[in-house]
C-alpha cells in the first residue's frame, strides 16, 4: 500500500491555477455589482436583498455539486468536468452582465453567474484533499489563496486602470454602465475560462482505486472525526422527522413574530430558511424510511446531521467571519462614497471616483492576501493554525472599524492591508484544519455542507443589514462595516474552541 505522493511546487501551482479565473469572476462581482445595481436604479435599502441571489445559490448548488463530484468518475476525471462546465457558463454570464438593460436582468444574471462560479469552485476545495497528502494541504490551500488574491487584485483594479491609464470613460448617462466597467467584465470572462483550462489540461486526477489505496495506507478513516455509533443513531428516519418538525415549528413561530412587529419583507428570509430546513429534514426521513428514491438528498442530510466535531466548531467561526465579509462587499462602496467622499449620486464624477477607489482598495487587499498566503504557512508552523487564524481575524476586526475614523481616502490602504491578512487566512486556515477531520470519500459533500456556514451568515446579512442601515443607522452604511468588525472579533474568540487535528 502507498500513500499519496508529495507534489512539487509546479504541480501544486497548476492544480490551483484555476482559482485565478474563479476569483477574477468573484472580484468583478463583489467590487462592481452594487455599483451596477445603483446605476440601474436600485435603492440603498434594496441592494442586500438583490445580493441574496449569490449566497442562496451557493447554499443549494455546493452540496449538490460536492455530492455529485464524490460519485463521479469518467474519462475526464472526478472534479475537472465540474471545473470546466461552471467556467463556461460563468464566462458567458460575465460577458452579458454589464450590458443589462434593466435592474431585474442584472439581478437574474447575478444569480446565473454565482451558480456557475459555485459549480467550478466547490470541487476545487475537495481537489486539495484528493491530490495532496495531509502535510501538504496547508500549502495547497495557501496556493489557492495566492491565486485568489492575485486574480482579485487585477480584476478589482481594472476599472481604475482603464480610467486612469487608458483614459476610458468612467461615467455614462443615467441608467447606463460606464465603458471602464464593461471592458473589465469582458476581460474577466476570457480570463475565467482560460485559467480553468490550464488546471483541467495540466492536472491528472487519481482514480477511485488509487484513492482507496491511499486511504487504506494513510488510515484516514481512523482519523476522521466521526463516531460511527453516533452516526448510526442520528441517521434514523425517526430522528430526521423530529429535527424537521422542530425546525418547521421554529420557522413558523419566528415568521409570526416578525409579522406582528411589522418588519421589512427581506427580514423573513431567516424564518423561511428554517421552514425550508425543516421540510428537507422531514423529506429525507420519509425517503429514507419508506422509499428508495432521493438517495442523494438522504445522504446529504445524513452527512449534515453527523458533521465531525471540528467542522461544527469551525462553523461558528465561519459564520461570524463571513457575516463581516458580506457586509464589506455590499456596503464599502456606499460607505466610502458617502462617509469619505460626501456624495450619494451614482451619476456624479465624485461618486464614480470614489467607486473606482473602492475597487482599487479591494484589489489592494487581495494583492496583500496573495503575499500573506505564503507567510501564513510560516506563521502556522512556528505557532499553530489556530493562533494564526485568530490573530488574522483580530487584525481584520480592527481594520473594518478603522474605516469609520478615516477622512483621507489614501489612508484606506492601511485598513485594506489588514483586511488582506484576514482574507488570506479565511481562505486557507479553516480548510486546512477541516480536511484533517474528514473522510476522503466524502470530501466533496462535506466541503459543500461546510459552505452552509459561509452562505447562511450572508443570507442573514442580506436579510437584516438593509433593515438596520435603513431604519437603525439612518442610511449611514459605514455602521455596517463597524458591525462587521465586531463580528470578526467574535470569530477570533471562537477559534479558541476549535480542535485542530494535525
Amino acid at each position: 500500500m502507498s500513500k499519496r505522493p508529495r507534489l512539487n511546487f509546479w504541480q501544486i501551482w497548476n492544480m490551483s491555477f484555476g482559482f485565478l479565473g474563479i476569483q477574477f469572476g468573484f472580484a468583478l462581482q463583489n467590487a462592481n455589482v452594487s455599483r451596477i445595481f445603483e446605476t440601474l436604479g436600485a435603492k440603498i435599502e434594496t441592494i442586500p436583498i438583490l445580493w441574496l441571489a449569490a449566497p442562496l445559490t451557493g447554499l443549494i448548488i455546493q452540496p449538490i455539486i460536492g455530492h455529485a463530484s464524490d460519485k463521479t468518475w469518467g474519462r475526464f476525471g472526478r472534479r475537472r468536468p465540474y471545473f470546466f462546465a461552471g467556467a463556461l457558463l460563468a464566462s458567458i454570464a460575465l460577458f452579458i452582465m454589464p450590458n443589462s438593460p434593466v435592474l431585474w436582468v442584472a439581478a437574474g444574471l447575478l444569480w446565473i453567474m454565482d451558480a456557475s462560479i459555485n459549480v467550478s469552485m466547490e470541487p476545487f476545495r475537495a481537489f486539495v484533499g484528493d491530490m495532496l497528502p495531509q502535510e501538504q494541504r496547508t500549502t495547497g490551500f495557501a496556493m489557492q489563496s495566492f491565486f485568489i488574491g492575485t486574480g482579485a487584485f487585477v480584476a478589482s483594479s481594472l476599472p481604475y486602470i482603464f480610467t486612469n491609464w487608458f483614459n476610458i470613460s468612467n461615467t455614462a448617462a443615467a441608467g447606463e454602465i460606464p465603458m471602464s466597467v464593461k471592458l473589465s467584465f469582458f476581460i474577466g470572462s476570457l480570463v475565467f475560462i482560460a485559467a480553468i483550462l490550464i488546471t483541467v489540461l495540466s492536472t491528472k486526477e487519481y482514480s477511485p482505486a488509487q484513492l482507496d489505496e491511499f486511504d487504506k495506507s494513510e488510515k484516514e478513516e481512523l482519523k476522521a472525526d466521526i463516531n460511527p455509533s453516533v452516526q448510526e443513531r442520528i441517521n434514523t428516519p425517526h430522528l430526521k422527522f423530529q429535527i424537521g418538525v422542530i425546525g418547521l415549528i421554529l420557522g413558523v413561530l419566528l415568521s409570526v413574530l416578525l409579522f406582528f412587529i411589522h418588519v421589512e419583507k427581506e427580514v423573513y428570509v431567516g424564518s423561511i430558511g428554517l421552514i425550508a430546513f425543516g421540510i428537507l429534514e422531514i423529506a429525507a426521513g420519509y425517503f429514507q424510511g419508506y422509499t428508495s428514491k432521493a438517495k442523494g438528498l438522504v445522504e446529504v442530510i445524513s452527512d449534515l446531521n453527523t458533521m465531525p466535531s471540528t467542522m461544527k466548531q469551525l462553523s461558528f467561526v465561519q459564520f461570524f467571519s463571513w457575516f463581516a465579509l458580506f457586509s464589506m462587499w455590499i456596503y464599502t462602496n456606499r460607505a466610502v462614497t458617502s462617509h469619505i467622499y460626501g456624495t450619494t449620486d451614482p451619476t456624479s464624477a465624485l461618486y464614480n471616483e470614489g467607486a473606482n477607489w473602492v475597487g482599487f482598495c479591494f484589489g489592494i487587499y487581495n494583492l496583500f492576501a496573495a503575499i500573506f498566503a505564503f507567510l501564513l504557512i510560516y506563521f502556522a508552523k512556528i505557532t499553530s493554525r489556530k493562533i494564526t487564524h485568530m490573530v488574522a481575524l483580530m487584525v481584520g476586526g480592527a481594520s473594518f472599524i478603522s474605516i469609520y475614523f478615516i477622512t483621507n481616502p489614501n489612508m484606506l490602504l492601511l485598513s485594506f492591508l489588514g483586511i488582506g491578512l484576514t482574507w488570506a487566512s479565511i481562505l486557507a486556515m479553516p480548510y486546512a484544519i477541516l480536511t484533517g477531520s474528514l473522510p476522503s470519500k466524502k470530501m466533496g459533500v462535506y466541503m459543500g455542507i461546510f459552505n452552509f456556514f459561509i452562505v447562511i451568515p450572508q443570507i442573514l446579512a442580506g436579510s437584516i443589514l438593509g433593515y438596520l442601515v435603513g431604519k437603525v443607522f439612518h442610511d449611514e452604511a459605514i455602521y455596517a462595516l463597524v458591525l462587521g468588525g465586531i463580528s470578526l472579533f467574535i470569530a477570533a474568540f471562537l477559534v479558541l474552541f476549535v480542535k485542530d487535528k494535525k
